[in-house]
């Protein structure tokens, strides 16, 4: 794995709280750092290739968008733990898919526009073939943690 440039630590520094929402966030990034779109694509791509980006994205309120998230535990027979997982992938709503050790072996958050979609999900994951069972862990207060990382 090669070493992280200053360059690159700006660029990170910088990307976690600061992408901008616009037609050319990486041109807009390139000029609060001085440099150019094609030098920013090109060492986020080095950089996600080294492993040290896993994920570009944002993050909405949910719940201000008329969402309403649940957590799931499922408890899949290992044998067919892969299948359910991708399966699990296809819904549009499931996010945080991964795997745990212990009785509940698959994990993963669901958010849903209304109730029946919800309902009706759970069933169809719940109906998977290596699935014993299910648990819907509806939050009763919502935290939000945001970690971001100074690197020097």
């Amino acid at each position: 794995m090669t070493e992280l440039t200053s360059f690159d630590k700006s660029l990170l520094n910088l990307l976690q709280g600061n992408l901008p929402v616009c037609s050319h966030p990486f041109a807009r990034l390139a000029e609060e750092l001085g440099s150019d779109e094609d030098t920013v694509l090109s060492r986020l791509r080095e950089l996600k290739r080294n492993g040290y980006l896993r994920r570009i994205g944002t993050f909405f309120n949910s719940g201000r968008l008329g969402y309403k998230g649940t957590l799931v535990a499922l408890r899949v027979d290992p044998e067919r733990l892969q299948d359910v997982a991708e399966a699990v992938n296809g819904y549009p709503g499931a996010t945080h898919n991964y795997e745990r050790e212990g009785r509940y072996n698959l994990w993963f958050t669901l958010l849903t526009p209304c109730a029946e979609m919800e309902k009706r999900i759970l069933a169809e994951v719940e109906a998977l073939p290596g699935v014993e069972d299910i648990l819907n862990l509806k939050a009763n207060k919502k935290y939000k943690i945001n970690v971001q990382f100074n690197l020097h």
